[in-house]
């Protein structure tokens, strides 16, 4: 019981988050939360939408205490990844029906998520090339090639963050 209330106010965050940089939130499974962006409309900056979220999650996991009345305990620590690519969307089922989104930018997005670290933000080159484009003044740091479960050598990178522009 003490992981659902820490998860339901972790995730009603993060619920917040999305509705303010217009991400779509697909589900959540367990410990994990699936949220997308360029799904349900046209978003051309979707790659800087989702690397923003990102950032914003891991802040504000960071800053929610693990069990409110023991502090002691510490804050939540989160891992975050994210690909770019097409996807294939449905409902499926009809006892209870679930949105699902299929295909290997799935797959490749919750790799990038296991492959990465506490606290930090893991992505593909494709998202990262697109991030460069969409925000340029995007932070990212190469973390070389990785070897990626299923789809071989990977090279990918850290979102560290935006830096802001001077006029």
């Amino acid at each position: 019981i003490e992981v659902m209330d820490m998860l339901d106010r972790l995730y009603a965050k993060f619920d917040a988050i999305a509705r303010k940089h217009d991400i779509f939130k697909v589900e959540t499974i367990g410990d994990a939360y699936m949220a997308v962006a360029n799904l349900v409309k046209q978003q051309s900056n979707h790659a800087e939408r989702i690397g923003m979220f990102a950032l914003e999650a891991v802040r504000t996991a960071n800053e929610l205490a693990i069990k409110e009345d023991r502090p002691e305990l510490g804050c939540v620590n989160i891992r975050v990844g994210f690909h770019s690519g097409p996807v294939v969307s449905s409902v499926v089922g009809n006892m209870n029906p679930r949105f699902c989104l299929f295909g290997d930018t799935v797959n490749t997005s919750s790799r990038m998520e296991s492959n990465s670290e506490k606290n930090k933000i893991h992505l593909s080159e494709d998202s990262a090339d697109l991030l460069v484009q969409q925000a340029p003044t995007v932070q990212l740091n190469c973390r070389g090639l990785i070897s990626i479960k299923g789809k071989g050598d990977m090279k990918t990178y850290w979102l560290e963050g935006f830096a802001v522009a001077s006029h």
